[in-house]
């Protein structure tokens, strides 16, 4: 039976749509594949991990036929890349292969029934249902992404916090020794709610959303959360457990407030990070003082950097040492002209950086002992 027939680059879109939550080793053998699912000319790819499922579909089936298959989604993707890009692909299964032809090529791909495929059980009912632009959603993951926890033996800090408020969605994100919080406007949303969405969950949105002003439906239940736009559905299944007050984290009695140059703060930043980058905690030390900022660092080889920046501070000396990765990734992200670092006047306390044109994000870093 023929399948679907397309050009190399449209079979490559969908394909690449899904593929990043494919696991490339799996205790389950048919997660490594993707299950191609066709009703006539339509066809849809959905990828699955047990944790985060992908949809997306596409209009190059061939034939009024309805049937589903799974095929190694990188083993296909390898093949597709391969195959010239204007070059005009089609598929036939029969007897468990799938056969793929492209002019003189020809591939033959072993496959498992489609019946087999694990799938996220349908959700009877939405606790919540709201709107908002991809561009908007895309700023507010990005702005925290980073300082989530990556394999953390508190799993509840592997993933985003998403707390729900009447005309507000905020985003946190902590690892334990940072902390990032963001928010974004959002129409119609008249309830309270919060829920942790899984790490990767997040990356993949990341991935996924453009910064147009196209709408991603999104949909909350007790254990999953769904955004649907364009052609793309995600669905993941939410991480229990119970997420730090973000709010307790946050200093709000800090009455030093610093605003620097971003650009020049980061590239005076990463020439100190030079001579740390084999340090375990990449520390750095920064002196305030003099109506200057002098940024220090030494590793064990004695071997030291020291760069100044001009500063509108004449106050108490402070002296302050930080994990260098942890000021660079804020100010990768932040792309505005400043920042705005505020400060005790204690060496053991941490500092807050907020930006001059948003009242909502906050980033919290822990000092490191100096």
């Amino acid at each position: 039976m023929q399948l679907f027939q397309a050009s190399t680059d449209a079979l490559l879109k969908p394909l690449l749509t899904v593929v990043g939550v494919v696991e490339r080793k799996s205790t389950m053998p048919i997660l490594s594949h993707v299950l191609l699912r066709k009703e006539g000319a339509k066809m849809a790819f959905v990828a699955y991990d047990m944790l985060i499922q992908i949809t997306t579909h596409a209009d190059f089936g061939v034939g009024d036929d309805v049937e589903k298959v799974t095929v190694a989604a990188r083993k296909l993707q390898d093949i597709l890349r391969a195959l010239p890009a204007a070059g005009e692909v089609s598929a036939t299964i029969a007897d468990d292969k799938m056969s793929i032809q492209c002019g003189g090529s020809r591939f033959s791909l072993q496959t498992m029934p489609g019946r087999d495929f694990p799938v996220l059980a349908e959700v009877e009912q939405w606790k919540h249902e709201f709107s908002m632009s991809q561009k908007a959603l895309r700023r507010l993951l990005s702005m925290i992404n980073y300082a989530m926890a990556h394999q953390d033996i508190r799993y509840y800090l592997n993933g985003m916090l998403m707390v729900l408020e009447p005309g507000l969605v905020r985003a946190v994100a902590t690892d334990g020794h940072r902390l990032a919080h963001a928010a974004e406007a959002v129409e119609g949303l008249t309830s309270e709610d919060s829920l942790i969405i899984p790490r990767k969950a997040v990356t993949e949105m990341l991935r996924l959303l453009d910064d147009s002003d196209e709408p991603v439906d999104i949909r909350i239940a007790d254990t999953q959360i769904c955004f649907r736009f364009g052609d793309i559905e995600l669905i993941s299944k939410l991480v229990e457990g119970k997420f730090p007050d973000y709010k307790r984290v946050i200093p709000t009695d800090y009455s030093l407030h610093l605003q620097l140059g971003r650009e020049e703060l980061y590239n005076s930043l990463q020439r100190a990070a030079i001579l740390v980058s084999e340090d375990k905690l990449r520390s750095i030390k920064l002196h305030f003082g003099e109506n200057l900022l002098r940024i220090s660092s030494s590793n064990l080889e004695q071997e030291e950097a020291k760069i100044e920046i001009d500063l509108d501070y004449d106050g108490e000396p402070i002296d302050i040492g930080f994990n260098v990765t942890y000021l660079l990734e804020v100010l990768n992200m932040a792309k505005t002209d400043s920042v705005i670092v505020s400060l005790k006047q204690e060496s053991n306390s941490s500092a807050v950086i907020s930006l001059p044109d948003n009242e909502h994000f906050r980033y919290v870093v822990m000092p490191l002992r100096i």
